[in-house]
């Protein structure tokens, strides 16, 4: 199966594509599409990989994709199990999607510098992040002139820098082959299923059919980071994760998250979330803006 690049599915001659999800969990696979993408999160919580951040979703989240940024949202294991129903609003454009010509005007000349510096992709936070979602909601459910009056008021409050968090620290760059998209993928799952305990790089590089020299450069030069760093910031995200929904003691939390000593947890936590557990857990539960898991670290 072909699983990057990605083909939007598209219907009829719009212009504008906005596609509803509604589905017992999202799209799991390592993908990537010329297209930008902006996601509402409207039920759902998991895991999202883009580029090179790894970080927690949940309902009322708004992305930005861009373009041929490979990405995932991954779904907790309640979801992929088909006891739960993850469902999303999302935009597809990019700087053809009404014309060249178009954006040439003088009028929206200005919109331009998105189309380029979004290939970070974003969060978005705060009072943009309540506007977004609701233009969204009405985008879903529109046709014609007020389809497209909708979709460039996205566009402006998109151009606009504020409440704007950038997802990766580095912009892709083209598109990745089929066989390379394939490697990852069995990789990422693998890492999903087994990153509650040690996973030697011997095993992982049998996953991708690599020695371990070899599997160690091939990572490294892929994702920016080495397959510790990455593991690493998976067995986080499960920890962000519990530490919302359960009030188990962080020690319990560490072990189910395949750490091996508590120091070595609160360590690595912190270094990566800017947070200790302790913390973390406090500001999640006092303030609407949840901090998330991302990737400081390339080493």
């Amino acid at each position: 199966m072909k699983v990057i690049p990605f083909q939007i599915p598209r219907t009829g001659t719009a212009s504008i594509h906005v596609q509803t999800d509604r589905v017992p969990h999202f799209y799991n696979h390592l993908h990537q599409h010329p297209e930008i993408q902006l996601t509402l999160i409207c039920q759902s919580v998991g895991t999202l990989i883009a580029g090179d951040y790894i970080g927690r979703f949940q309902e009322g989240d708004v992305f930005v994709i861009g373009s041929n940024q490979p990405h995932v949202f991954r779904n907790d294991a309640t979801y992929l199990t088909r006891k739960k129903k993850a469902v999303s609003i999302t935009v597809f454009f990019d700087e053809n999607s009404l014309g060249v010509k178009f954006w040439q005007q003088e009028e929206l000349i200005h919109f331009l510098p998105f189309f380029e510096q979004s290939r970070t992709g974003y969060r978005i936070t705060g009072e943009k992040q309540t506007q977004i979602a609701s233009l969204l909601k009405q985008l879903s459910e529109a046709s014609g002139l007020e389809k497209l009056i909708l979709f460039l008021q996205l566009i402006e409050k998109l151009s606009q820098p504020d409440h704007l968090s950038p997802l990766s620290k580095t912009q892709t760059q083209g598109s990745i082959k089929d066989d390379d998209g394939s490697r990852l993928n069995r990789i990422i799952a693998h890492t999903f299923r087994e990153y509650h305990r040690e996973i030697p790089l011997s095993e992982i590089g049998k996953i991708a059919h690599m020695t371990v020299t070899a599997f160690c450069k091939y990572f490294k030069r892929r994702t920016g980071k080495t397959y510790l760093n990455f593991l690493q910031e998976i067995r986080i995200s499960h920890a962000c994760k519990l530490l919302l929904e359960k009030e188990s003691p962080i020690s319990g939390i560490s072990d189910a998250s395949g750490f091996s000593n508590l120091s070595n947890f609160n360590r690595v936590f912190k270094k990566i979330t800017g947070h200790s557990p302790r913390e973390y857990r406090s500001a999640v539960n006092g303030e609407p803006d949840h901090p998330s898991t991302t990737s400081p670290s390339r080493s």
